[in-house]
């Protein structure tokens, strides 16, 4: 059996949540408890986003493209079997969005946090991974403050992208008091990610993560098999539809394997259940205690 080098611990960055409507989804989120904090416009132009950030230093990010008319393209070129080809030039991040917005609004992302993105570029690489980058990341805040970062971007959508910051957290991730939500949500719990084949997916997270998924294998249950990696703040869970009928099967046949679900950590006085999906914008977001 391989020996799986030691690495420092890849805790959850952040999920991203891609809408149409970018002030439209800040104002449902407020609606349902969260303060969202205005992100700024990212470089190239061609996106912005807003943040929801969390006690455990993770956050939600809402992004959404900066042209309305781009996700219906994106549709339209998916129809005609030409999207893959198309976007092949785009910058990777983009690439990913635009692949996965052809199924609509909803959970598109998330990213992992190194503490030397280069080291862990390397070490996934020497592990079999194709990986882009250290890729130069960045946006402007509505306060004309300049937020830089660093990103590890995989070659498969079910896998997440790395990001490092390179300006002071606090500048991307805001914190005091915005992280101290209404609706009592303290950070990400877990993610779970929908995948095709749950062997292939685990070896290839293993390879990631340098950590196995425990316990491995966990028994189908309501048709899905799963494998958790358990992490300090955050599990992630692999999710595979054990038969073709089931409807996660579906799911990733129209937006490919990827993020799936989260589940939001909250306080005491919070009910455990889904969020309302049309305030959500489609992403399944629920509390858990």
């Amino acid at each position: 059996m391989e020996v799986i080098d030691t690495v420092a611990e890849l805790r959850l960055d952040h999920v991203v949540i891609l809408v149409d409507d970018l002030p439209r989804a800040v104002k449902n989120y407020i609606t349902l408890g969260f303060n969202v904090v205005p992100g700024g416009e990212h470089a190239g132009g061609r996106t912005h986003n807003a943040i929801i950030p969390f006690r455990d230093g993770s956050y939600l990010e809402l992004v959404a493209f900066k042209y309305r008319w781009v996700r219906p393209l994106a549709v339209l070129l998916r129809w005609m079997r030409l999207l893959d080809p198309l976007v092949e030039g785009r910058p990777p991040l983009e690439r990913r969005f635009l692949l996965r917005s052809v199924a609509g609004e909803g959970l598109v992302d998330f990213a992992l946090l190194p503490e030397r993105i280069e080291v862990e570029l390397a070490r996934a690489r020497r592990r079999g991974l194709a990986l882009e980058g250290p890729l130069a990341g960045g946006r402007v805040r509505p306060d004309g403050a300049e937020v830089a970062w660093q990103l590890g971007v995989p070659a498969e959508t079910g896998l997440p992208f790395l990001c490092c910051d390179v300006t002071p957290r606090h500048l991307r991730v805001p914190d005091g008091m915005l992280r101290r939500h209404p609706n009592g949500a303290l950070g990400i719990a877990g993610v779970d990610v929908a995948v095709n084949d749950l062997a292939t997916a685990v070896r290839k997270y293993e390879a990631l993560l340098g950590t196995p998924p425990q316990p491995l294998p966990v028994p189908a249950t309501e048709g899905v098999r799963r494998a958790v990696f358990e992490k300090k703040e955050t599990n992630v869970t692999l999710v595979a539809p054990s038969t073709a009928q089931h409807g996660l099967q579906r799911e990733i046949g129209a937006r490919g394997e990827g993020v799936y679900a989260v589940r939001l950590r909250a306080d005491a006085r919070v009910r455990d259940g889904l969020l309302d999906p049309v305030r959500t914008h489609g992403a399944r977001l629920s509390f858990v205690h």
